[in-house]
């Protein structure tokens, strides 16, 4: 008998790409809050959401992970990522929700976990500047004065790159953040004939549980989406940027909310 949660499918399971949820995540954040051109960002919306305002945040995350019947994070290379994230804002029956367009990591694992909650995960390069909590031109304070970097590139090109220097402490995380946020589940059908019907393609809401946030930094910053000869995130190319962030998270994700069929009319 074969058995996994994901491909491949082995006798004894363990060969699975993705290890079946719980799945327990602990990261960094930088982020940057800022506006982008409201058509841009409506034209980027699926079926079933409806626009918001411009205002997105880019997030730039190192993550550690572990699944229930393992400690991958005794081995780093399994447990530990890096991603980056754009949200935009958008509503769904009424009440305001985020929505990803664009998400690049660098983990074959951590992208397959996307892939099953809708995250339109692709493999990128993101690097984010790191503090040890020592005196040193090497390490930049957790606090007011503190300046952190986070870039992203993929396919030998710069995407994008942030600047963020702490001022002060708050009590509010970026908007929009990952609370109420929306995505698609879409798998593409092979079969001829087919190729305009996709197999799976379904709006559904995060579900996570046992979220904890931990002290929140708040200050300016800077961010710079670069031009790309076919991708199209220059789409949400900053027009105003209002704030920068960093706080760390942590949370457990076992769950998904389907909202409705998009291969269907509502």
């Amino acid at each position: 008998m074969l058995t996994g949660y994901t491909l491949p499918r082995t006798p004894k399971g363990t060969s699975s790409l993705t290890p079946p949820p719980p799945w327990y995540y602990a990261g960094i954040c930088l982020a940057v809050e800022y506006e982008a051109d409201s058509q841009a960002v409506a034209s980027l919306l699926p079926p079933g959401l409806e626009f918001e305002s411009g205002r997105c945040a880019v997030y730039f995350v190192e993550w550690q992970f572990s699944s229930e019947h393992d400690t991958e994070y005794l081995d780093p290379v399994r447990s530990q990522y890096k991603e980056t994230l754009f949200l935009i804002s958008a509503r769904y029956d009424g009440a305001p929700c985020a929505f990803c367009p664009f998400i690049w990591v660098d983990q074959d694992v951590a992208l397959m976990r996307g892939l099953v909650q809708g995250w339109p995960k692709q493999i990128g390069s993101t690097w984010v500047t790191r503090a040890f909590g020592l005196p040193s031109k090497a390490s930049p304070d957790v606090g007011p004065g503190g300046r952190f970097g986070g870039t992203l590139a993929a396919r030998d090109h710069r995407l994008a790159e942030a600047v963020v220097t702490l001022r002060e402490e708050s009590a509010q995380l970026p908007t929009p953040n990952f609370a109420r946020a929306m995505l698609t589940r879409h798998f593409p059908e092979l079969t001829a004939g087919k190729h305009d019907t996709p197999a799976v393609y379904e709006l559904v809401q995060l579900k996570s549980r046992d979220v904890h946030i931990g002290q929140i930094w708040k200050g300016e910053a800077e961010l710079t989406v670069f031009d790309h000869p076919y991708l199209e995130l220059p789409l949400l190319r900053p027009l105003n940027v209002i704030a920068g962030y960093r706080f760390s998270c942590a949370m457990t994700v076992d769950d998904l909310i389907p909202l409705c069929d998009l291969r269907q009319p509502k």
